[in-house]
């Protein structure tokens, strides 16, 4: 045991000073979520009467729990938290699994693992470090959020259950990441794995919350991870000892993680890589074409996720009506979404600039590829070819540009199908399109800022992340958070026009689109001058 484990306190340093921007910028992100939520909404609901006569009453809509998962009591302190319970466990969930694949399977891809290997390093070192490191972030980011809430005068049993919330979801998903990444032979696969674990998670409590209490179907959920987050019951039945399974998964993962470590070789996974075709296609005869096919599977991926994404929020648009009712929650949604229009407009406003920012969270992954390749021998590869810099940049920047459009514009276009077939007060389906679109130059700004980082600073380009990260909270949540307007106006995301129902505003457009332009110019002279990382 103690040959295994020879290294691992060395490699754990490694790894944080490798993360430590990352990972505490991503801490103090969730925190600011979780925190800025509950605020702005005890602001509205400042007692549990307000809360049971209000916002609450709508949230038992089954498509509204299918999103975020059953609201745990009629309390201001539940409502505060209804939203961030699920989105924070599965961020939290990401965060772990990006942590260990990072320092685990990319580090084999990389060759990184094998000479460190060649030192006096035990077999499981690389993977305890990194299980260990992500654990910590886990645990970081759901302590400080619980202690924020109760700093805000919350229950602090609830604030506890809270944190065992986001707890359960990100351990287990530590546990099966140490799994993934001995299963799958390239960092990638690993991704696949991961991603396709929560998603299917993800789905498995969404149906299982949707069905009613004390059937099979709803039994279900305790099989999901993310399903444990909403069965704690956070400021209602606060089920602490659901903990106790995020543990027991985090241990089994890693134990038959290691386990599989010792049985399978260097750089290999047990699910052998595929064999492509002997011969190429004329589709990867170019730069454009091979980033295109590389990026198939998230391309697939995330088209579906927007998808259904967008047919939850269009159904419902139909229980939109009850929010005229309470000028409370209408004051709300427009501090989000704007003033322009209908509350079915109102609230559809809303929800896409939330979408955009997870549309923007895919042209970032996309664009840092072009690092990955680098670090992965592929760039080399092609840059020995007549293949000029530029055109591997521009293939990158080209496909991600275009990826998070047609996202936006497929987001928009099922939205209007679906809310029109809904009620007749949604926006038609050209209103939804181009309240997506309009949002299109901030997410390119965005892009363009990852851009920059890969182009001149390709070892802090995972910095594109907590840019995402900022720029969300500042301009989704900064007016409900009562920041400075200064502040505010500095995330991309706080200078969208109102859309639908009001009036394009060409002027913000054209300056985000020119400085998004200007990013990835600025990006590509850089990379045409740098070494290779």
């Amino acid at each position: 045991m103690t040959t295994r484990l020879a290294g691992a306190p060395e490699l754990f340093r490694l790894a944080w000073r490798r993360d430590r921007i990352l990972v505490p910028a991503s801490v103090l992100g969730l925190v600011a979520l979780s925190v800025g939520s509950a605020q702005a909404t005890l602001a509205l609901y400042p007692d549990d009467e307000a809360a049971a006569t209000g916002f609450a009453g709508i949230l038992t809509n089954p498509s509204v729990i299918a999103m975020y998962g059953p609201l745990a009591s009629q309390t201001a302190d539940a409502l505060a938290v209804f939203k961030t319970v699920m989105m924070g466990a599965f961020l939290t969930a990401v965060l772990g699994f990006v942590v260990v694949r990072r320092h685990t399977r990319t580090e084999e891809d990389e060759g990184r693992h094998e000479l460190v290997g060649s030192g006096v390093v035990g077999r499981w070192s690389p993977l305890a470090a990194a299980a260990a490191l992500a654990v910590i972030a886990v645990v970081a980011a759901s302590a400080l959020s619980a202690a924020g809430l109760a700093a805000l005068g919350m229950d602090g049993a609830g604030s506890t259950a809270f944190a065992v919330a986001w707890l359960s979801a990100g351990l287990a998903t530590v546990g099966v990441t140490a799994v993934a990444v001995q299963l799958a032979s390239t960092s990638r696969g690993a991704a696949g794995l991961g991603f396709g674990f929560l998603a299917a998670a993800y789905a498995l409590r969404a149906v299982a919350d949707s069905a009613d209490a004390g059937t099979l179907l709803h039994a279900l959920g305790w099989l999901s991870p993310l399903g444990w987050a909403g069965r704690v019951e956070a400021y209602g039945a606060n089920r602490q000892w659901v903990l106790l399974l995020g543990l027991g998964a985090l241990a089994l993962g890693v134990g038959v993680g290691l386990a599989v470590l010792d049985r399978r070789d260097l750089g290999a996974g047990l699910i052998p890589a595929r064999s492509g075709p002997s011969k190429a296609g004329a589709l990867l005869a170019s730069p454009l074409g091979l980033v295109t096919r590389l990026a198939r599977g998230t391309i697939i991926g995330w088209s579906i996720g927007i998808t259904l994404g967008a047919v939850a929020i269009g159904s419902l648009l139909g229980s939109v009506a009850d929010l005229a009712d309470d000028e409370v929650i209408q004051e709300f949604l427009r501090q989000l979404g704007g003033s322009a229009g209908t509350i079915e407009d109102i609230f559809v406003a809303t929800e896409v600039r939330f979408v955009a920012v997870a549309v923007a969270a895919a042209g970032v992954a996309l664009l840092l590829r072009l690092v990955g390749a680098e670090r992965g021998g592929l760039g080399e590869v092609v840059l020995t070819t007549p293949v000029s810099r530029t055109r591997w940049y521009a293939a990158h920047v080209a496909v991600s540009l275009v990826l998070v459009t047609a996202l936006m514009a497929l987001f928009g276009l099922v939205l209007g199908v679906v809310g029109s077939a809904v009620t007749p007060l949604a926006p038609s389906v050209g209103a939804a399109v181009g309240a997506a679109l309009s949002t299109v130059p901030a997410i390119w700004v965005v892009v363009g800022v990852a851009a920059l980082l890969c182009g001149a600073l390709p070892r802090v380009a995972p910095l594109a992340w907590g840019v995402l990260l900022v720029a969300f909270v500042v301009g989704e949540l900064g007016t409900t958070m009562n920041l400075p307007s200064w502040v505010i106006d500095a995330s991309p995301f706080a200078h969208l026009s109102q859309l639908p129902g009001g009036e394009f505003e060409p002027v913000p457009a054209v300056w985000l689109t020119l400085i998004a332009a200007a990013l990835i110019a600025a990006g590509w002279a850089a990379y045409r001058r740098r070494d290779a990382v």
